[in-house]
């Protein structure tokens, strides 16, 4: 289950189990509960303060816990539509928000970045990769008003109708992240999207969550459309 570190006014929310590095770091929807609620404690949090999302390991995290979705098949569009709750809280959350991708962000886990304020990424491993058109499973509306919003218009087309991988490299270039370091120790990716948010903790506060609702409005709108046959249909 993810867990919370803090470093200085910086909280780091890690993704996945603390003192393992083999976890996908799926969103299986006790996953989901637990972020909910170690995002709770980030918000009642008084004075200055930033939020960092990282994992260890391979994986920054690999999306949907399709393991938990062909055995509960029924409950695919209420379980999207919570995953879509994770993406609309970081969009507008009252803090400075970094995703620290120190692995590969696949699917959901790619989007779940893009909902961040700033992106960085280690550029010698990892990838950033949106494979649904390869898996032939469609977008929500709500994901694709994500990432038409997040991303620039011609990098969406090319991420979302090939399923192309980006490396650290390509992902920069393609405007996906916006900085990436080569980490071979393992640890310098964090500590520079620490740094990133460490120099943005005065801005916590409500009318921070205010501007991101402006800035956001599309992507946080399409995000609030309820998933059903009449706007998805998996399979």
């Amino acid at each position: 289950m993810p867990y919370l570190n803090r470093d200085g006014d910086v909280f780091v929310l890690y993704l996945g189990t603390e003192g393992e590095t083999d976890n996908e770091n799926r969103f299986h929807p006790d996953w989901i509960d637990a972020v909910h609620a170690l995002l709770d404690e980030v918000e009642a949090h008084e004075g200055p303060a930033a939020l960092v999302t990282t994992a260890t390991g391979k994986f920054y995290t690999n999306g949907l816990d399709t393991d938990w979705v062909f055995g509960n098949l029924a409950d695919l569009p209420g379980y999207l539509d919570r995953v879509h709750t994770v993406y609309s809280r970081l969009l507008a959350f009252p803090t400075a928000t970094v995703a620290a991708v120190q692995g590969h962000a696949f699917g959901a886990g790619a989007m779940l970045a893009l909902a961040h304020d700033f992106r960085v990424m280690r550029g010698d491993r990892g990838y950033f990769c949106l494979p649904e058109v390869t898996l032939n499973m469609p977008f929500t509306v709500g994901m694709s008003g994500l990432l038409t919003a997040r991303l620039p218009r011609q990098t969406a087309v090319e991420a979302m109708t090939t399923g192309r991988r980006y490396g650290g490299a390509d992902a920069l270039t393609a405007g996906i992240v916006d900085a990436t370091i080569d980490d071979p120790a393992g640890d310098s990716v964090l500590a520079a999207a620490v740094a990133r948010a460490s120099a943005l903790v005065s801005t916590r506060g409500a009318n921070l969550a205010g501007i991101k609702r402006g800035l956001h409005r599309d992507a946080l709108d399409a995000l609030a459309v309820t998933t059903d046959e009449s706007n998805f249909r998996f399979g």
